[in-house]
């Protein structure tokens, strides 16, 4: 067994344009003046790093990481949720995610998504340069309008849209092979991969790679009514990042998984602060350490109530005191009589 490192804090929904939150080395500070002892990094926010730079240059790498280490901190993984995303997108989705890509490609969906295939690309090299062996991101999605089947799916559609979805992300699986970095999809409504079944199918198409693994976030199975625990004993062996994020799901006559087109401050489903949801932690904790995870535990702050700098503040405090520190012997060690093989055959009557 491994005891988890952490916590960790992804630095997306923190990034702005005041101090402390404008720039890598300042929001650092912060972040470790809280607990925290690591920092997922947006990749897309050119206030942290320079994504191409970083895969082109060792030596800016260095510099970026040097950063984080002078202020007490690591780099966990990068994430290119927002790039990932744009592998493949649905044409009914191409304006609302335009705002993804840089201005001038908006409107060129061919185009755009070249930029993000070579986005991630350069996150593979970024992440070797950076020493880094996991990496945060979405699969896209070319099915997701057809989620709920009214009208019925024409016979076949789901497999050609995996097969699609297969096409464009294995030869980026295969560099991040070559990198030696685990590729890791976070496993989320909007994506065709968004629970265990869509994720087994793009496996097949995949041919099971062994770098096409999963962040965890049983957040997002709260709002989908998944068994959150019984996910992490089937897919462990695959699961290399974790985002500690809290969720509740309260339904009423009104409304359920879907929502009612509600905000979030309105849904049956919302994302919380940790602590203030539904999620059974210490059971989540518990399997990891037993399942010998060795990744970080990362928070990522999405609430709609509480403030993201005490979201932030309650955070630290909260995965320190769910990280395990594992066992380096058995409990009844005291109690042992020694054994050899001979002494083992005398117990079980073997001559």
């Amino acid at each position: 067994m491994t005891t988890l490192k952490g916590p960790g804090i992804f630095l997306a929904q923190f990034l702005g344009d005041k101090a402390p939150f404008n720039n890598l080395r300042s929001i650092c500070l912060w972040a470790e003046a809280l607990g925290f002892k690591g920092v997922q990094i947006p990749s897309w926010d050119s206030r942290c790093i320079d994504l191409k730079l970083a895969a082109e240059s060792k030596t800016y790498a260095d510099e970026v990481k040097g950063i984080v280490e002078e202020c007490g901190m690591s780099i966990t993984e990068l994430s290119t949720h927002l790039q990932g995303q744009l592998v493949a997108v649905h044409p009914a989705y191409n304006e609302l995610f335009d705002g993804f890509a840089p201005e001038s490609l908006r409107g060129n969906p061919a185009a755009r998504t070249e930029w993000a295939v070579q986005q991630l690309l350069y996150a593979a090299q970024a992440s070797r340069n950076l020493g880094l062996n996991a990496h945060a991101t979405f699969s896209g999605a070319l099915l997701w309008h057809t989620v709920y089947p009214w009208p019925q799916r024409p016979a076949g559609l789901v497999e050609t849209g995996f097969r699609e979805l297969g096409k464009r992300w294995r030869p980026i699986l295969d560099v991040f092979d070559e990198n030696g970095v685990d590729l890791c999809y976070e496993i989320h409504p909007g994506e065709d991969l968004h629970d265990g079944i869509s994720y087994e199918m793009f496996l097949k198409e995949v041919d099971n790679h062994p770098r096409a693994c999963l962040l965890y976030d049983p957040s997002h199975f709260v709002l989908q009514c998944l068994d959150y625990l019984e996910y992490i004993d089937i897919y462990h062996e695959r699961i290399r990042m974790f985002h500690v994020k809290d969720a509740e799901f309260n339904p009423t006559g009104r409304q359920g998984v879907y929502g009612g087109y509600q905000n979030w401050i309105n849904r049956a489903g919302r994302f919380r602060s940790l602590g203030d949801g539904q999620v059974d932690f210490g059971s989540v904790f518990s399997k990891l350490a037993a399942y010998d995870y060795k990744g970080w535990a990362v928070m990522e702050w999405e609430c709609c109530i509480k403030h993201p700098e005490d979201g932030a503040a309650e955070g630290a405090i909260f995965i320190q005191d769910h990280i395990i520190r594992v066992t380096d012997k058995a409990f009844d060690d005291f109690a042992g009589t020694g054994s050899d093989e001979a002494f083992n055959k005398r117990i079980l009557g073997i001559q």
